[in-house]
Parts: structure tokens; C-alpha cells; sequence
């Protein structure tokens, strides 16, 4: 098997992905894909948060409010990077779909 020919693919499908993003997209597309993958991500970050030691100095109705804030915060911040590629995943399975449906309404 041979990792790094595969490593390289990803890398060169992921670059053609960045060059064509948004090309094509209506800026409503793109906005759902980025509230999705940031939706997608409190959820990850939160169940990591689950997994910290909160030690003798933790609990209470307050942290688990601030720990759902901080949550949404990393996965605004990492949806806003867009180096997940989820919301360029999701644009694009969108732009097929409503492709294949003008095409469909239009035949």
C-alpha cells in the first residue's frame, strides 16, 4: 500500500477543491454549508470537552452553560478557518444536487 502516492492525491484533490471553491456557489450555499460543518463541530468539540479532568474545582449549572459557549466558539472559529473541508464537502454535494435538479426541471 502506498501511503505516501495516496497522501499525495488527497493533497492535489484538496487543492483543486480550494481553487474551484465557491466558483459556481450562490452565497446562500455557502452560508449553510459553514453553519453545518460549525453545527457538525460544537458537537465534536463538546463530546471532547466530556473527556477533560475537571478536577475538585468543577461542576455546577454555570460551567456546563460556559462549556456549550466555549464549544460553539472553537467550532465557529474552526468552521471560519474552513481546514476541515467539511462546509467545501457539503457545498459541493449541494451544488450537485441542485445541478442535477435544474438539469432534471429543465429535460
Amino acid at each position: 500500500m502506498d501511503i505516501s502516492g495516496q497522501a499525495a492525491l488527497a493533497l492535489t484533490q484538496a487543492r483543486q477543491q480550494q481553487a474551484t471553491q465557491g466558483q459556481g456557489t450562490s452565497p446562500e450555499v455557502q452560508k449553510t454549508a459553514r453553519e453545518f460543518e460549525a453545527v457538525f463541530l460544537t458537537q465534536v468539540v463538546d463530546e471532547m470537552f466530556k473527556t477533560v479532568d475537571l478536577g475538585d474545582m468543577s461542576g455546577g449549572f454555570a460551567e456546563e452553560t460556559w462549556r456549550s459557549f466555549m464549544a460553539r466558539a472553537f467550532a465557529d472559529e474552526l468552521a471560519a478557518r474552513g481546514s476541515t473541508g467539511i462546509s467545501q464537502s457539503v457545498e459541493a454535494s449541494m451544488n450537485s444536487y441542485r445541478n442535477a435538479m435544474n438539469a432534471k426541471g429543465g429535460a
